[in-house]
């Protein structure tokens, strides 16, 4: 199997995709959850996945009525994940090799991501990677936030890229909306969500590791 058209760039999700977080703010939020009396569970966390603070902070109200502290609970939250992610962020297995597999070919790759530039330079740069992507897109960056396409077509012009010819690699529902929007090749790599039938059609493959992406990035070649 290979992409239906040539593939002249890549952008990449963050937090799933190149680093394993998800899992830490998942425990960090029902940490936090308890210490605020409220039952907060796996379930409710992918519903979250994908989505900005904000957009996190309505769900949150909707679920814990309009006094939930929304700020001192996102405060507790962001502690506990500092200290987690200190002992143990780790990358996405595949990451290194893939991008080691693009400057062989020569491809530009972009990050478009709902997290702040702070966050991608911290997590990435424990790592030393940022110096490997030739574009950031981050919260800041764009007014409309995934599942809308502000965030790849951003990406695509910085990089100089026509959409069609930019493979999107995403691990959440609403990152695959906004690279399938943005109409560019869509690689849904899953983490905390599954994919359903509407990744499936959303998707020009589904694919369970970077490792698989890279296969098929050799099979295009």
């Amino acid at each position: 199997m290979s992409f239906p058209r040539r593939v002249e760039a890549v952008i990449f999700d963050m937090d799933g995709l190149l680093l394993d977080t998800e899992i830490v703010y998942r425990a960090a939020m029902i940490e936090a959850g308890s210490v605020f009396g409220v039952a907060f569970t796996g379930e409710i966390y992918a519903s979250m996945v994908g989505k900005t603070n904000p957009e996190s902070a309505i769900l949150l109200r909707e679920l814990y009525g309009e006094d939930f502290p929304i700020q001192a609970y996102f405060e507790r939250v962001w502690a506990d994940v500092e200290d987690l992610l200190e002992a143990e962020t780790k990358l996405k297995a595949g990451v290194i090799e893939i991008l080691d597999h693009l400057d062989d070919l020569g491809l530009p790759c972009a990050i478009a991501t709902s997290n702040g530039m702070v966050s991608v330079e911290k997590y990435l740069g424990r790592f030393d990677l940022l110096s490997r992507f030739n574009a950031v897109v981050a919260n800041a960056d764009v007014v409309r936030h995934k599942p809308h396409p502000d965030p790849y077509l951003e990406a695509a012009r910085r990089l100089g890229v026509d959409p069609a010819h930019c493979l999107a690699l995403e691990d959440s529902h609403p990152g695959v909306r906004a690279a399938h929007a943005a109409g560019m090749m869509t690689v849904m790599v899953p983490d905390i969500l599954d994919p359903n039938e509407e990744m499936h059609d959303k998707c020009v493959h589904i694919a369970d590791s970077l490792h698989v992406v890279l296969d098929l990035l050799k099979a295009s070649a």
